[in-house]
């Protein structure tokens, strides 16, 4: 698993420079058949992964590739899991709000997540001894990426929190009906609230850093958007959970690819 861990890591610092490269330009848009953007940017680090990743020997999913027909992938013991650049929209809009996430799946389970956000150069990663998060990430991976070096150098989460107020962390991109009757739900329950749109996984980096008390998702998604994120939070000692049945944590390698709605919480949350 340290090997694995340590490839993942180099090769999410490397997808996030090849998309900054292109982020400084005056890069086109197009679009895919369900008309979410695509630029050459998710492309090239789709490529740079794939490349590294095959030579661990385990099959990959990425957004950006062909999906494998679940017949041939059911009984898949471990995966990659992939989404080159997660919050391409937000990419688009130039906000800076982006990642590049790699998850390994596990018996239906995350098991290891890499989050590389790159405009703020910081990676969140977890392993057997929890998760964490590196500052200035390009620069201490390139050093030595060892995996205890990136420990000594990380902080691990959760984070210690300063403020009191519940906050509630939400998708920039798509704040729906349902989502603002949850709000106004916690809102009589809780005098002073603080909601927090970000985009991408960053939601749930918040959630494994303790600095959001839930994020709640009830729109569609798919399995690469959260399952890095998903592993940072289990990590953490967080919980990512379904809506219609909070005891039933998510699983991965469904039929459909597709999330059900699903709630978020930070470790040691009393929700």
């Amino acid at each position: 698993m340290k090997e694995k861990i340590e490839t993942a890591i180099k090769v999410a610092i490397q997808a996030g420079k090849a998309i900054m490269d292109i982020y400084a330009t005056e890069f086109s848009v197009d679009f895919k058949s369900d008309k979410t953007p695509l630029t050459t940017a998710d492309t090239k680090a789709d490529e740079l992964i794939t490349a590294v990743l095959k030579e661990t020997g385990l099959p990959i999913i990425s957004e950006e590739g062909r999906q494998t027909p679940y017949h041939q992938r059911e009984n898949w013991e471990s995966y990659w899991l992939v989404d080159p650049l997660d919050g391409t929209k937000e990419f688009v809009n130039r906000n800076g709000e982006f990642s590049v996430n790699i998850a390994l799946i596990s018996q239906k389970k995350a098991v290891l997540g890499i989050i590389y956000a790159p405009v703020t150069d910081t990676l969140y990663f977890n392993d057997d001894q929890g998760a964490w998060k590196l500052l200035h990430a390009e620069g201490i991976v390139k050093a030595n990426s060892s995996i205890e070096n990136l420990r000594r150098e990380a902080s691990k989460l959760p984070l210690e929190r300063q403020d009191k107020d519940f906050t509630i962390v939400a998708s920039r991109s798509h704040l729906n009906p349902e989502t603002t009757q949850f709000i106004n739900d916690i809102k009589k329950k809780h005098d002073n609230i603080r909601i927090v749109s970000r985009g991408s996984s960053l939601k749930l980096c918040m959630i494994a850093e303790g600095l959001a008390d839930v994020y709640p998702r009830f729109g569609i998604t798919s399995e690469w958007d959260i399952a890095a994120g998903h592993a940072v939070v289990t990590a953490a000692g967080g919980r990512v959970v379904a809506i219609a049945d909070e005891s039933q944590e998510l699983s991965y390698n469904n039929e459909q690819m597709e999330n059900p709605p699903f709630i978020a919480y930070p470790p040691e949350s009393q929700n």
